[in-house]
């Protein structure tokens, strides 16, 4: 591949677990069409190849990355079962082929290793590699399936919240660090309050440097207001079910809606439990023997949701958090001690969290904090 497709696939390794991708089990059907056609997508370029119903290649080229030759050149092929990698380029491309009648296969490159194991490795092998396996057995590929338009949107929302959420939290710890070195602590402000604070605090002689950095920080602070506001907004007129998430301390109103349109469909998971490991919240396994070594989480899955609900757990377990089983329980295992017993307390009470979320989204029920306690639900 490319310089462009190497970053493409960088960034799908990212996408695919976060926002605009999830896997579908069963969502590949049995073959309808004769013929195949794999897809090596770049930036600039796509390499193609056409297999016939014994195998053969029947065509194989390229074309430019854009939708007119893309629809060009595929408006030459009958109805086929289209297969390609996932990436930047994989929503619009997958929506824009099924409008052809074309079946498409959006292949996970992390479970299907073989393109990265070719010792032949090219734009052309590729596109034939893909071509073959999809015309093979398409599970091989663990097919993932894009979500719908405006639910992609509303989550790339979310993504962006988080950016300037990034940004700000840089710039403050750009200030701090400056002015420490000119030996002036800042307490510990709100990040929302910062802007307000800080200019007191900055001598004169940093004032120029620092202040600019407060008038971003301030400008920052304002739009993640508003996008908070859009947020709720969301929740009122697309998904009133995330207020049922919003029952649990700790969670509020980015966090539920993120875990909704993470999670698209919640009735795709038989059980509740099973929303753990999709998320990357469950220690890896390599048991050998009788050995059976004590390793990390996984962190497979959405990375973005898996941060907000560890900063739930965070909030549950903290001063500030109010009483429930999950809290109780968190605080029971944090006194047992031992190396990286709060962070191994906290990935367990977020694991605990999702399982809890998604039973609460799937069967609608009110929350009851204490209901192992004997609590009675809220009313």
């Amino acid at each position: 591949m490319s310089n462009a497709t190497t970053r493409t696939a960088r960034s799908a390794t990212t996408a695919i677990c976060s926002d605009p991708f999830e896997t579908a089990p069963g969502a590949v059907s049995a073959p309808r069409f004769p013929q195949t056609l794999g897809l090596d997508v770049s930036d600039k370029l796509t390499h193609f190849c056409l297999l016939g119903q014994d195998g053969d290649i029947l065509d194989e080229g390229r074309m430019r990355t854009r939708e007119p030759d893309i629809l060009h050149r595929t408006a030459a092929f009958a109805p086929c079962r289209v297969v390609l990698e996932v990436g930047q380029h994989s929503p619009w491309l997958s929506r824009l082929l099924r409008t052809q009648g074309h079946e498409v296969i959006v292949a996970n490159p992390h479970k299907f290793a073989l393109i990265r194991a070719s010792y032949q490795k090219s734009d052309r092998s590729d596109a034939e590699l893909l071509a073959r396996a999809g015309r093979f057995d398409p599970v091989l590929l663990s097919p993932v399936v894009h979500r719908p338009e405006e639910e992609a949107a509303d989550l790339a929302f979310l993504h962006a919240r988080r950016q300037l959420v990034a940004a700000r939290t840089s710039l403050i710890n750009h200030v701090r660090g400056a002015l420490k070195a000119s030996g002036v602590m800042l307490p510990r402000w709100d990040a929302h309050a910062f802007h307000s604070h800080a200019p007191g605090s900055i001598p004169a002689q940093l004032a120029p440097a620092l202040l600019p950095l407060v008038e971003c920080i301030a400008q920052l602070s304002a739009s993640i207001r508003e996008m908070e506001k859009h947020a709720r907004t969301l929740i009122e007129d697309r998904y009133p079910q995330a207020k049922a998430l919003q029952q649990v301390n700790g969670v509020g109103p980015i966090t539920s809606l993120a875990f909704v349109l993470t999670l698209a469909d919640p009735h795709r998971f038989n059980k509740s439990r099973l929303v753990g490991p999709y998320l990357g919240l469950t220690p890896r396994q390599r048991q050998s023997g009788e050995r059976s070594p004590q390793l990390r989480i996984t962190k497979a899955g959405d990375t973005f949701l898996r941060s907000l609900l560890v900063q739930s757990a965070h909030y549950i377990l903290g001063p500030f958090g109010k009483d429930s089983d999950l809290r109780r329980w968190g605080l029971a295992h944090l006194e047992r001690g031992g190396p990286n017993q709060k962070k191994r307390t906290v990935i367990a009470v977020a694991r605990r969290l999702a399982v809890l979320l998604h039973h609460l989204l799937v069967s609608g029920e009110v929350y009851a904090p204490l209901f192992q306690q004997g609590g009675a639900a809220p009313a």
